[in-house]
């Protein structure tokens, strides 16, 4: 029943569901790539009806989502979870978005009844920033939309990290280790002191809410050059650029103490806090908070500890807060997406355009 329904050249998929009643045009947008983490191909999906305890994933090879090391399992007791076999990525990042926006789209045009017109975008290369790349806007033609990406039940989300990439490339001297005094130069150890140099607790595993973090992702190296790679995140714009430049200071401390050009720092900013783009909005985050207590759903306001294109796209003029999709351990083998909360989400994408038609 959708209009217009293609994929353009570079891989983004654009529908239409024409409206039957005076109102803004409203887009809903997820993202079908999956994390680079783990292999998301050959996935053996099944569904858990959940009552409590450790989940066997896979016997043979002794996967199991224990319970005492998720807690995010308490809240699931008497519903039914999707999850894989633990070999790969379930992929609901962001493959149950967009599960969620076709059903609510099939429901809507079997109930009938006035809604508002639906803009329909799925992206490419979310997970590696580059989703808004080409993402035609004027083609889209919504007045604001929802990315529909991530997030447990309930959550809404219009703040998102600062997101910025660092390689960081290490030059070393290799001579035979016999001879080496006053002349080696351990590129690998010259890479581990530049790590040791940031903050220890400004880490993933040591962050929650809106602290921010350095995250090394991938490390490689020899004697002759090493390389670093990082994530970095904040919520705070000022915090964020001192994140930076204490990447670009601790290359400069390194240089001048082995020489220059030893340290090279390569950084490039990915998105930015939509926060600001969203406030003069607020009333799309109020029409989402009413809508999900429509769909009997408590909406929580949460920050993103990660992105969305909507962040990017808040930027380039399409206000786009985040709507749950209820998915859980993402970007890992214990993923999971409880049925119920799928289901909640549908409901609550339907009442965003009905009531915006009212």
């Amino acid at each position: 029943g959708a209009a217009g329904a293609h994929m353009d050249e570079w891989g983004y998929v654009y529908a239409t569901i024409p409206g039957n009643a005076p109102a803004p045009a409203i887009g809903f947008i997820a993202h079908m790539d999956t994390a680079t983490e783990l292999s998301g191909k050959d996935v053996k999906p099944r569904i858990v009806h959940y009552e409590g305890g450790d989940i066997v994933l896979n016997e043979e090879k002794g996967i199991v989502m224990r319970a005492e090391e998720f807690e995010c399992l308490q809240a699931e007791v008497g519903k039914d979870l999707i999850v894989t076999d633990g070999t790969t990525l379930l992929g609901a990042d962001d493959k149950a978005g967009i599960a969620e926006i076709l059903t609510a789209v099939e429901e809507l045009l079997a109930e009938g009844g006035a809604h508002a017109s639906l803009r329909i975008g799925f992206t490419p290369d979310e997970e590696i920033g580059r989703g808004a790349d080409r993402f035609d806007l004027a083609h889209f033609g919504a007045d604001y939309a929802y990315t529909v990406d991530g997030g447990t039940l309930g959550e809404l989300e219009y703040e998102n990290f600062n997101a910025a990439s660092a390689v960081v490339t290490v030059h070393g001297r290799n001579v035979h280790p016999g001879s080496a005094k006053r002349c080696m130069i351990n590129a690998q150890l010259i890479a581990m002191e530049f790590h040791g140099m940031l903050p220890v607790h400004d880490r993933p595993e040591a962050t929650e809410g809106y602290e921010g973090f350095s995250h090394l992702c991938a490390m490689q190296g020899e004697v002759e050059l090493a390389t670093l790679e990082y994530i970095i995140r904040d919520h705070d714009r000022a915090s964020f650029e001192a994140r930076k430049a204490l990447f670009k200071s601790a290359a400069a401390f390194l240089n001048a103490k082995y020489g220059a050009g030893t340290v090279e720092v390569a950084l490039r900013d990915s998105y930015y806090n939509m926060r600001e783009k969203i406030e003069p909005h607020m009333a799309i985050v109020e029409a989402a908070q009413q809508a999900m207590h429509d769909a009997g759903v408590t909406p929580r306001v949460v920050p993103i500890r990660g992105g969305t294109d909507g962040a990017r796209l808040s930027y380039e003029g399409l206000p786009c807060p985040n709507l749950f999709t209820g998915g859980e351990n993402y970007h890992g083998r214990f993923e999971y997406v409880p049925v119920e909360d799928m289901e909640a989400a549908v409901r609550t994408l339907k009442c965003i355009l009905r009531n915006a038609a009212k």
